[in-house]
């Protein structure tokens, strides 16, 4: 079983994160409930989290300063940040504690399970490698007037580059920090512009294309439902299954035999 934390200082906004949690993940995780950054911490060393999902704006230790500490003695923690506040030095901030997403509120239910889906496999990866993920530095954006004509700029020439590499990639193991890396940005900047261009989080939009693309595969007979997964980058059959149902609502069998009764 999974240990996870939350963490806001909004009652009913946690306990609606909190029930939101329980409901999709049916038992395969313990969560816990912190109601400020320093409550966070003690949580967090005491029960051995893997998965904290923290609120930035909390009296006295803050969403930030709480992810600072944790890191200080866990580098594996998969950190999100939930926030109101759709702030630039904080997404900033978040990546350069390696932050495995930075999400704002209103959340959208489904974005949210993906990342979770995300967190907990790399918590599977480590378990079994038992390795880190490695830091890596972080190239500031330009900090100049023309900030926001740059982003603009480049939210046109790089939401080409950004398909391109997807459609040519995404059956294999590729990430944010891969891209943000090959098109020569800094991870914080990648991962402004990449929201700013198609309104969601990498992990989303990957997961969602990758599930068109198996969709696309299933509508052929000949395609076996279980070399669908491994095709398009899911090597893992148990957990293609789960996250084709988490964006179509159906199982790949369920949706193989519904295009089968249709035809």
């Amino acid at each position: 079983m999974y240990q996870m934390l939350i963490a806001d200082d909004e009652m009913i906004e946690r306990m609606v994160l909190y029930q939101t949690l329980q409901k999709n993940l049916e038992g395969r995780c313990q969560i816990f409930q912190a109601e400020n950054g320093r409550e966070a911490v003690r949580i967090h060393e005491e029960q051995q989290i893997q998965i904290a999902i923290l609120d930035i704006e909390m009296p006295g230790i803050n969403g930030i300063e709480a992810a600072k500490k944790i890191r200080e003695t866990d580098k594996d923690c998969c950190i999100i940040f939930l926030t109101a506040f759709d702030d630039f030095d904080y997404a900033r901030k978040a990546i350069g504690l390696r932050a495995l997403d930075y999400l704002l509120k209103p959340y959208d239910e489904q974005e949210l399970m993906l990342v979770v889906e995300e967190a907990f496999k790399l918590v599977n990866e480590r378990r079994k490698q038992e390795k880190s993920i490695p830091e890596e530095a972080v190239r500031p954006p330009k900090e100049d007037g023309n900030r926001d004509a740059d982003v603009n700029f480049r939210m046109a020439e790089g939401a080409e580059l950004i398909q391109q590499y997807i459609r040519e990639n995404y059956m294999r193991e590729i990430s944010m920090q891969d891209l943000a890396k090959k098109m020569n940005y800094s991870e914080v900047y990648f991962c402004k512009l990449f929201k700013q261009c198609f309104h969601k989080n990498f992990t989303a939009y990957l997961m969602e294309y990758r599930v068109e693309e198996a969709r696309k595969m299933l509508e052929r007979p000949t395609v076996n439902v279980k070399e669908v997964g491994k095709a398009v980058g899911y090597p893992d059959s148990n957990y293609f299954a789960k996250v084709f149902k988490r964006v179509t609502g159906q199982s790949p069998s369920e949706y193989r035999a519904e295009l089968l009764h249709m035809g």
